[in-house]
C-alpha cells in the first residue's frame, strides 16, 4: 500500500475534509508532514486543498511521484533530504522547480534516506517544527 499514493492521498485528504468539519478541530491550522513515498500523498492531498492545508513538510520524500500536481501546490513547502542520499536530492531538486508558491529544500549534510544517524531525525525535527510554526502559528 505505501506505493499506492492516490490511495494514501485519498485516505489523508478524507481525514483533513474530517477534521475540518468537526467543531472542535474546525479552526486548527492543518500542515502535513510526509516521509519518503508518504511526501507524494501529502502534496496530492494538500493540492486538492489550497485552502485547508496550510503548510507542507517532506522528510526524505518522493515529491517526484506527485509532480503533476506539484505546479498547483501554493502552500508553502519544505523539502528535506539527507545529503548522502544522492538519487533522492535529485528528485528533491527537481520536484522544487516544479512546486509553486514558497519553497525550500534543505539538505542535512551526512544524512542518508531514513536519518539513522546520530542527531540527523533531531535536525528533522527542528526544521519542521520551525517551518510549522512560521506557516500555522504557534
Amino acid at each position: 500500500m505505501r506505493f499506492d499514493i492516490r490511495l494514501l492521498a485519498g485516505r489523508l485528504g478524507e481525514v483533513t475534509d474530517w477534521l475540518a468539519g468537526e467543531p472542535a478541530t474546525a479552526t486548527l491550522s492543518i500542515g502535513y508532514f510526509g516521509a519518503s513515498t508518504g511526501a507524494a500523498a501529502a502534496l496530492m492531498a494538500a493540492g486538492d486543498r489550497p485552502q485547508t492545508v496550510r503548510a507542507i513538510v517532506s522528510r526524505g520524500g518522493r515529491p517526484d511521484l506527485a509532480m503533476p500536481v506539484l505546479p498547483r501546490i501554493q502552500q508553502p513547502t519544505l523539502l528535506i533530504v539527507g545529503g548522502a542520499d544522492e538519487v533522492v536530492i535529485d528528485l528533491n531538486r527537481q520536484a522544487l522547480a516544479a512546486l509553486a508558491g514558497t519553497k525550500e529544500l534543505v539538505i542535512v549534510p551526512g544524512a542518508t534516506h531514513l536519518f539513522e544517524e546520530p542527531g540527523a531525525l533531531e535536525q528533522v525535527a527542528v526544521l519542521a517544527r520551525d517551518w510549522l510554526r512560521r506557516f500555522l502559528g504557534a
